[in-house]
């Protein structure tokens, strides 16, 4: 067993893969630098050597940290949400609770961060493969959230619906728009119909609807 893989050398990996993480949120990638991490994680600096091949090696580990942070925000959020037929206006707030953020408590800057890991992606290859977990697992959360809102789902239609809400958000927050959730509901409201309509009920169906509005009158 190599020191790496004991309790207390993965106690330490997991400290500099935090404190990575949390440079990236606070000053993007020029934040991340050997001396940085391992001061922000009170390590000696040859802890950052010795447990990462490269220093691109712990910014994957901590883009991977921080995107599964916000995957499991976005499960918790998910796991209150019923199955039932929602309206227009109530499947937008879900999905951009999920895209976005709780409409009290948006983070412009841990959007910020989201989308400096998504254009570092294209450019290395370490991150790209992290960013396309990352990206599947949000696109199953996204397509959970619209079945049970008893919509149709489809991939392609899927992929054009975040692209939509990330063009509107980072326009926002270019132009420095207080509210960037407020800018994607807009256009949100205006495509989620076309692109994620209404499930037809099936034949099954219909009786059991007209059952139960026939016990309430």
């Amino acid at each position: 067993m190599t020191t790496a893989t004991t309790p207390k050398g993965e106690r330490r990996r997991q400290a500099l893969v935090a404190a990575a993480a949390e440079l990236l949120l606070e000053g993007g990638f020029d934040a991340v630098r050997h001396r940085s991490v391992a001061t922000r994680a009170d390590l000696p600096l040859a802890s950052t050597t010795y447990y990462f091949e490269s220093l691109e090696d712990l910014i994957a580990r901590a883009v991977e940290f921080s995107g599964s942070i916000e995957l499991d925000a976005m499960r918790r959020r998910l796991g209150d949400v019923t199955h039932r037929r929602r309206g227009t206006e109530a499947t937008v707030e879900l999905l951009l609770d999920l895209l976005v953020g709780p409409d009290d408590t948006i983070d412009s800057a841990r959007l910020i961060a989201r989308y400096e890991r998504s254009v570092a992606s294209a450019r290395h290859p370490e991150l790209r493969e992290v960013g396309l977990r990352l990206r599947a697992q949000l696109e199953e959360l996204l397509a959970d959230v619209l079945r049970r809102s008893d919509r149709v789902v489809r991939a392609e239609q899927l992929r054009r619906l975040v692209a939509v809400v990330d063009g509107a958000v980072v326009a926002a927050l270019i132009e420095g728009q207080p509210d960037p959730r407020r800018i994607a509901r807009t256009t949100l409201l205006e495509m989620i119909d076309i692109v994620a309509p209404p499930a037809v009920p099936g034949p099954h169906q219909v009786p059991q609807q007209v059952e139960r509005v026939r016990q309430l009158d």
